[in-house]
């Protein structure tokens, strides 16, 4: 008989492709009888055909509705698998590919799907549904006839969500990994029913309107290692175009939206570009409406209209800790906006700011905000263009640095020492604000602070404003 520590040093292997390994508990004599697996269910032994030409949908939807009710594992071998239709990917059931990892945009091989359904028809099915105790491993999802001179609406790539035939249904527990996105119009959503516990590890790709929408999430859900780029779709390979999409991401995206959901964890997420990076809004929808509150951490949005959007919050709001944000001349040029619709909190901590933009921060809402340890720059000498612009709630800011800006620089240079720099103002106090505390903070010629409120704001042990130094 095979012993505890041989079975769980041994690979088990199905013939049809991956499979699971079932353990019950451990028996008298300490030795855990194994149960032998299930063998994956293969597409192509259902009438899939990896042609790129043959459409798989309904074979597909065979492999995983015989894997219904024991909960299975679907296997989609190397090769292009089109699908016209949706696929709907039913309680305890995992599809996955080959690929151990997200791809780059070339080359176009292992595990690739080939959705062609819903052209023009944002609101149809989206191309996979995942119900409760679902999983998408290892796959890489292109629409062929997605054209970059034309580009046109499509529905989600894929909707988490419960049963939509049982008003009562959940869905809970759903995992999207190592999944290559190359040009979805719309990316990866949750809600607006009840859910929770989405875990969405290690996706790359290309986003064109709607990166990731996360809605009626009252269990803590996960976003872990996601990066959007134009490059994904800039490659021959899958008949790319840089500009072009480039372009297209930077009027249109927005990247990560999130509606209500509760304790949200989000690390290592990035976007270029994008119109909107982070998108904070309320949701309707009953019970399960709402803001969001959250742990962001490790964060990025680089040649962004606007980085962080917060138009509505819960109370307790917003932590993002260790961001980076860039935005470009092109629309609000501003990395944070905060609509007048919000309260709650947002706290930024060792965060940087930077770019070619109007403003860092623009603050029009009631909520309390708060940077600290945190750097900016901003080119914007005409308005004469101040980092943070507050004109409600409450501002708190310490311990933060407020850079000048060089003109001869090039991107990815250091100083050279004799650059001649300007910095416009630092932080404008507008006279809606209710109160400001502003403490700690320096700047290459100092920190300039326009106060109209008086004595509502408390400013202490900030450097002195310097204009003309131009010295380091």
């Amino acid at each position: 008989m095979m012993t505890r520590k041989q079975f769980l040093g041994s690979s088990l292997l199905a013939a049809g492709g991956p499979a699971a390994v079932l353990a019950s508990a451990a028996g008298s004599d300490g030795v855990a009888p194994v149960v032998p697996p299930a063998p994956a269910l293969s597409i192509a032994d259902f009438g899939a055909v990896p042609d790129g030409t043959t459409d798989c949908t309904a074979a597909i939807q065979r492999a995983i509705d015989a894997a219904t009710g024991h909960g299975g594992l679907v296997f989609v071998p190397a090769g292009r698998w089109r699908c016209a239709g949706s696929l709907i990917l039913r309680m305890g059931v995992h599809l996955a590919g080959v690929n151990p990892a997200p791809l780059s945009w070339e080359p176009a091989s292992g595990s690739i799907l080939l959705p062609t359904g819903g052209r023009d028809q944002e609101d149809a099915p989206a191309f996979l549904e995942m119900w409760t105790s679902t999983s998408i491993k290892g796959l890489t999802i292109y629409y062929p006839e997605q054209r970059t001179e034309d580009i046109r609406p499509y529905p989600w790539t894929v909707h988490i969500r419960g049963n939509p035939d049982d008003p009562q249904a959940v869905s809970f527990d759903s995992t999207i990994e190592n999944v290559t996105l190359i040009n979805s119009y719309n990316g990866i959503r949750t809600g607006p029913t009840e859910n929770g516990r989405h875990r969405l590890f290690h996706i790359n790709g290309c986003v064109l309107r709607r990166g990731i929408l996360i809605e009626g999430t009252g269990d803590i859900g996960r976003i872990e290692n996601v990066q959007f780029h134009s490059h994904f779709w800039a490659h021959a390979a899958f008949a790319g175009n840089w500009q072009r999409v480039f372009d297209y991401m930077q009027r249109h995206l927005e990247a990560f939206i999130f509606g209500r959901t509760d304790w949200e964890y989000v690390h290592n997420t990035f976007v270029f570009p994008a119109r909107v990076g982070y998108r904070f809004k309320e949701s309707a929808g009953g019970d399960w409406g709402g803001a969001c509150n959250g742990q962001f951490t490790g964060i990025g949005a680089d040649a962004c209209d606007t980085c962080v959007l917060v138009e509505s919050l819960q109370p307790q709001g917003l932590l993002i800790t260790n961001g980076e944000f860039n935005a470009h001349r092109v629309g609000r040029s501003t990395q944070v906006v905060v609509e007048p619709a919000c309260s709650g909190s947002i706290r930024f901590v060792n965060c940087g700011f930077w770019g070619p933009v109007a403003h860092n921060a623009v603050l029009r809402g009631s909520a309390f905000v708060s940077f600290s340890d945190c750097y900016f720059s901003n080119d914007n000498h005409e308005d004469p263009g101040f980092s943070i612009v507050a004109e409600a709630g409450k501002l708190q800011v310490h311990h933060s640095t407020f850079d000048a800006r060089s003109r001869q620089r090039k991107p990815g240079q250091a100083w050279t020492g004799d650059d001649q720099r300007q910095q416009p103002g630092s932080i404008q106090i507008g006279t809606g604000v209710r109160s400001a505390i502003l403490s700690g903070n320096n700047g290459y010629f100092g920190v300039k602070i326009d106060n109209r409120i008086g004595d509502r704001a408390l400013l202490t042990n900030n450097e002195p404003w310097q204009p003309g130094v131009t010295s380091p």
